[in-house]
């Protein structure tokens, strides 16, 4: 494969990636007007520490465990917002 291959297959990866970043925020959003209707906080940093700790134990790289908890800290930051 050439570089024009690899971008094309980044740029597929990309659709894809867009599309699961969505169907999480939306869940994200449907989980926030169920703890709005429950009284709960959004923030609970237990659950984020989970899904965190969750992600690095499904990681195989090349991503390194630190930089995929940075990406997935920006995303659980994001979906809180939404929430």
């Amino acid at each position: 494969m050439d570089i024009s291959d690899w971008r094309k297959r980044i740029d597929g990866i990309d659709e894809k990636l867009v599309e699961l970043l969505n169907q999480r925020a939306r869940a994200a959003a449907a989980i926030g007007k169920l703890k709005r209707a429950a009284s709960e906080p959004v923030y609970q940093p237990q659950r984020e520490s989970e899904v965190l700790a969750r992600v690095q134990k499904l990681n195989a790289g090349p991503l390194s465990n630190q930089q995929l908890r940075r990406l997935f800290e920006c995303i659980v930051d994001e979906a809180r917002k939404i929430e």
